[in-house]
């Protein structure tokens, strides 16, 4: 099992203060932050062209994959003014492949999670650039990965995500995929990280491949992603006290792992709805006493 570091144990009173969830556009509330406020920046934000969060601003619902990756880079952008010269962003994007055609319960039109509308349809139509044909591997993690590193964001590490279930897949014509893409982003040559904060069983330095598991529940969100991925990132990019920052907060994982770990926490949430239910998660997590083992 991996090392982390001794936390200090927080009481249920001294946190309420100490997390804000914002409702609204991530491009209009990150503006009104004061700049250099934020240590650390964990975010998961919408795949393009794979869930519905019932929202016309959404990210991930383009037309072409071009425009998310300009979204993404326009958002980060704002990140960047926020964050602390020795801050650091970990930023997990999923992947997705080019499609034309589908209209059935699986591929491109899938019904994900608790959304009832058919999503994907703008994916039925491979997109007119990176020389895309039918079937291709969009690569989305990686050109978002470089259109951050050429805006001036230091690409620092790729993380391979493991998971220990995959979501099962009809194809038959190439391997189930299981992994997803972690990266870490700097501000500056010179950053925080703790490396002490995750180590391996060993007490050796972390390697940048995790195994993770998915939690037990998704908190009503059809793409929460696991809070010892949060986790690790939180400890491993700021110390007790400071504040980490998540602009597509979603059911709320990051806020939770960080007040479990001594940190404040500002997430942004485009849906009014998930931001509502994310001050309930943090409440409930609150209440049970959910602190760190």
């Amino acid at each position: 099992m991996t090392q982390t570091k001794k936390r200090t144990r927080k009481t249920a009173s001294d946190q309420p203060s100490n997390l804000q969830i914002l409702a609204g556009d991530s491009l209009l509330v990150l503006p009104t932050l004061p700049a250099k406020s934020i240590q650390c920046c964990v975010t998961s934000p919408p795949y393009w062209g794979l869930r519905d969060y019932d929202h016309p601003a959404q990210i991930g619902a383009e037309p072409s994959p071009e425009l998310y990756v300009e979204n993404l880079v326009a958002v980060f952008k704002q990140v960047r003014r926020v964050l602390g010269k020795d801050g650091t962003v970990w930023l997990n994007v999923g992947d997705g492949y080019a499609r034309n055609g589908g209209t059935g319960n699986c591929g491109p039109n899938a019904i994900v999670g608790n959304t009832k509308k058919l999503i994907q349809k703008r994916n039925c139509k491979v997109p007119d650039c990176w020389g895309l044909k039918d079937r291709d591997l969009l690569g989305m993690p990686w050109r978002v990965a470089f259109a951050l590193q050429a805006d001036g964001w230091i690409l620092r590490s790729h993380i391979t995500w493991i998971k220990k279930t995959a979501m099962p897949e009809s194809m038959k014509n190439r391997p189930t995929r299981a992994t997803e893409e972690v990266f870490l982003f700097s501000k500056s040559p010179s950053y925080f990280y703790d490396a002490d904060g995750v180590r391996e069983p060993t007490g050796a330095n972390l390697r940048n491949y995790w195994i993770l598991g998915p939690d037990p529940s998704s908190n009503g969100h059809p793409a929460a992603f696991p809070r010892e991925l949060a986790e690790r990132c939180i400890l491993l990019g700021s110390r007790e006290g400071d504040t980490v920052l998540d602009p597509f907060g979603g059911s709320g994982t990051t806020g939770v792992s960080a007040l479990e770990n001594g940190r404040k926490a500002v997430l942004i949430e485009l849906n009014p709805d998930y931001a509502k239910k994310s001050k309930e998660r943090a409440r409930n997590a609150r209440q049970k006493r959910i602190f760190p083992k």
